[in-house]
């Protein structure tokens, strides 16, 4: 397996960007996970999440990290098949989700005290979007 950097759509890099930063928002919504994960992290309800910090740069760097992942999940997938399908798209965004995010989390995670249920929670967020950010870099 190798990297191909030479052939990149912007338009899906683009595209899977805004598609992995949505796809957060949408796991972490007070009407999905968001409530449970913020107990799960031991937070009282009447916090108010970020409070104190620069939202500006918090949400610019979640921007720019999918930015980078879109970029490096195209390279791969670019690598590893002439026309990819949708399926393989997803199919490789999994597998980067589970053996490359899940499993360097887990430990930050557990050291850090907050469990099982955090880290699910956190990962199952990042697979769900590289998955959908492989569809759509596939499926261009």
């Amino acid at each position: 397996v190798h990297m191909d950097f030479s052939s990149l759509n912007i338009f899906a890099i683009g595209l899977a960007t805004i598609a992995g930063f949505v796809t957060g928002a949408l796991w972490f919504s007070p009407k999905t996970f968001f409530p449970l994960w913020w107990r799960a992290m031991e937070k009282p309800e009447d916090e108010i999440p970020g409070k104190g910090t620069n939202m500006g740069a918090i949400f610019a760097s979640l921007v720019g990290s999918m930015l980078i992942q879109a970029i490096i999940l195209s390279g791969l997938i670019n690598g590893m098949y002439e026309n990819a399908s949708i399926a393989q798209g997803v199919l490789v965004g999994v597998v980067v989700g589970v053996g490359i995010c899940a499993m360097s989390s887990l430990g930050h995670r557990l050291f850090a005290g907050q469990g099982f249920l955090v880290w699910s929670l956190e990962v199952g967020n990042d697979i769900a979007a590289l998955a959908v950010m492989g569809a759509i870099i596939a499926a261009f």
